[in-house]
């Protein structure tokens, strides 16, 4: 099978694929999919921003508490 042969096969596979893409069990998904308003984006970004906060919080309070904490209550255990 000669190389352009070989394109064009992979190149028709690739179109199938993409027809079938509206078609499949994602199809209802992209059909009903739009782009959000901006009241809509600012309370995604205001809440994504909550989350990483809290998340930040926790991750800096473990750190804390395995670097200062930690070693002080080994000292006094005299571990």
């Amino acid at each position: 099978m000669k190389f352009i042969e070989k394109a064009w096969e992979v190149q028709n596979r690739i179109e199938k694929r993409f027809e079938r893409l509206g078609k499949g069990k994602y199809g209802r998904v992209f059909k009903m999919a739009r782009n959000p308003d901006s009241e809509e984006y600012a309370k995604t970004a205001q809440m994504t921003a909550i989350g990483i906060l809290i998340i930040g919080l926790i991750g800096f309070t473990i750190m804390i508490l395995a670097t200062v904490v930690a070693p002080w209550i080994a000292d006094k255990l005299g571990i």
